[in-house]
């Protein structure tokens, strides 16, 4: 009797870990072709020289509408609009804009977020995020956000690739995890920013739920703004930690005492 347990809680294992794995070979490409996964975006180079320990994701998928409709959706993500994904997971419950929202201003070099600050722009076609180093599960990890937009037929074509690296005695199960989680996550952004393009275009208004003026309406997560405005929830993630990497970095002059507000 205890044999056959044992056999079947073997089974059961050999099977999850199965099912894992192949959720993961779906998850870390979907949408995307071999050509795409093995294509250069801008934020390669960021983790050459790196520790060993690294991944990299590749997802992508069309939309029915020109680079120049979908790039405000890109650049507000994140940046106070929330992200556009599973809001009651990566939001707090806030749910994210369904509009373009007024008082976000254009995307600037260091520009602070919870997934670092914006390192890379290139207009209407490419946008690169770099965490320069954090802790995650005991490993100190760094994070590359890639997102690639092009002309695709009448439409567009957009790639994100989601790269990191890892350094410590967990580096490679913190890899797993992060994997296992953004493979859950990325699937619905993708398809969230899809649907908000091709269902309401430009708009600049969402009669269902319009702006209040608050800052953290659309976005707990706290954004910093080059410029020293912010939005979201002030101290909430590590935006100010991103801003000041950003600082000594190079991408913008100013500091976080000689901000206003």
């Amino acid at each position: 009797m205890i044999t056959q347990v044992l056999i079947l809680l073997f089974i059961l294992f050999v099977l999850l870990t199965l099912g894992f794995f192949i959720f993961l070979h779906w998850g870390t490409r979907w949408g995307s072709t071999s050509e795409e996964r093995a294509l250069q975006m801008p934020g390669d180079v960021y983790l050459e020289g790196g520790p060993k320990a690294r991944v990299s994701m590749t997802r992508a998928i069309s939309i029915a509408a020109g680079p120049q409709t979908v790039w405000p959706w890109l650049v507000q993500l994140g940046r106070g609009a929330g992200w556009y994904s599973i809001d009651w997971l990566d939001n707090r419950g806030r749910e994210s804009a369904r509009h373009i929202i007024s008082w976000i201003p254009e995307p600037k070099l260091g520009d602070a977020s919870p997934v670092g600050y914006l390192r890379h722009i290139e207009n209407n076609k490419a946008l690169v995020w770099w965490l320069k180093g954090t802790k995650f599960l005991g490993a100190l990890t760094r994070l590359v956000v890639d997102m690639r937009l092009a002309p695709e037929n009448k439409g567009s074509r957009l790639i994100i690739r989601m790269s990191a690296d890892a350094v410590g005695f967990t580096a490679k199960l913190a890899l797993l995890v992060f994997q296992f989680i953004d493979s859950i996550m990325a699937r619905s952004q993708l398809i969230g920013i899809k649907e908000r393009v091709e269902n309401y275009g430009l708009r600049s208004i969402n009669p269902d739920e319009p702006e209040t003026g608050a800052k953290d309406q659309y976005q707990l997560y706290e954004v910093i703004y080059a410029n020293g405005e912010r939005a979201g929830v002030s101290g909430k993630e590590l935006a100010e930690r991103w801003r000041q990497t950003a600082i000594e970095d190079g991408l913008i002059a100013d500091s976080l005492t000689s901000d206003s507000g």
